[in-house]
């Protein structure tokens, strides 16, 4: 005969967007199925949040034992935290967590839901430049307008590089190929990926940019990404290439990347993220004419997206099964 208990999972939320993130569990928990099993017996489970604050100073880290948070936060109280198990943070990247000396926990990233808004972030900026949008914006705007076939570098027949290419890269090929252009990707192994014409390794890192039109970085924050897109990267692009960055400020070297811009090595950068944010105000980047700043918005998760991923790993985490998106801390990612 099965019996049935009750478990309960205790969680500490901490982030900017604790208490819309509590909200979207509560919402969704209506319709999450919870229920586990072990052996005989079925456990009808449910989600407690012990703890709800914006700001570390609000959290008694002695009671934390699930802590489901933005990683820098998590970062200024994550020694203290003695008694946690499992922190599933609500970003992708994790360099706050993974730099800490704490390690006897299991880190999880969210992760399958960015591709969707990657994927309008990185075409809106491609098509603004391959239709040449501000130059004819200039001539209709000009007293008296200008009437000029301004020059134009259509995407089709053009290869779209993308260093890191994981899930989230994938998720740019098939609109790729919608507008007619080749896929070459970069990864740490270079094993094949569907949809790729080639994916290189970094040893091989400059014959990928000289085979590239355009490229993007989607690359995590390791030692191995720091200045990766490098004075002799750059200087292999194509005078019309387009540069998106849009994994971490800490792979490109930004004087190599400015005197680049100046000499035309390369026609624009679009720069979502930077070693140092919010972005100083005197920094070069800000002025500069070849330069398009977008304040780390270019896929900004959701408090629902989080709640689901979160509650899909707690139901995992009762049963004992491994977590989806967990982080090596010695790979870095």
């Amino acid at each position: 005969m099965n019996s049935t208990a009750t478990t309960a999972l205790d969680v500490t939320i901490l982030s900017d967007e604790a208490h819309d993130i509590a909200s979207a569990i509560t919402q969704q928990l209506a319709s999450f199925d919870i229920e586990t099993h072990s052996g005989d017996n079925a456990f009808s489970s449910n989600i407690r949040i012990q703890q709800i604050a914006t700001s570390p100073k609000d959290i008694d880290p002695h009671k934390v034992s699930i802590l489901l948070s933005d990683p820098d936060l998590a970062a200024e109280i994550i020694e203290q935290c003695d008694g946690l198990t499992w922190c599933q943070s609500t970003w992708a990247g994790n360099a706050p967590l993974l730099r800490a000396n704490k390690r006897d926990y299991i880190l999880t990233g969210l992760k399958g839901i960015f591709g969707k808004l990657m994927r309008e972030y990185v075409f809106a900026y491609l098509l603004q430049h391959a239709r040449n949008i501000p130059a004819f914006d200039v001539n209709q705007k000009a007293q008296p307008p200008r009437w000029k076939a301004e020059p134009r570098h259509p995407l089709h027949g053009q290869t779209l590089g993308i260093l890191g290419i994981g899930s989230i890269g994938q998720s740019l090929i098939p609109v790729a190929h919608a507008f007619g252009m080749q896929v070459i990707g970069l990864s740490r192994n270079g094993a094949p990926v569907e949809g790729t014409e080639a994916v290189y390794t970094k040893a091989s890192i400059i014959e990928f940019a000289q085979h590239a039109d355009h490229i993007i970085n989607l690359m995590p924050d390791t030692p191995e990404t720091q200045n990766v897109i490098s004075h002799e990267l750059l200087h292999a692009l194509k005078p019309h290439s387009i540069l998106v960055n849009a994994g971490r400020g800490s792979a490109i070297d930004e004087d190599a990347l400015i005197t680049c811009l100046d000499k035309g090595t390369l026609a624009h950068a679009v720069l979502d993220v930077f070693r140092q944010e919010p972005l100083p105000r005197n920094h070069p980047f800000w002025a500069h004419p070849k330069v398009s700043i977008t304040a780390h918005t270019a896929a900004e998760s959701q408090p629902s997206d989080v709640a689901s991923v979160f509650l899909k790993n707690a139901k995992r985490y009762l049963n004992n099964q491994p977590l989806h998106y967990q982080f090596d801390f010695d790979k870095g990612y």
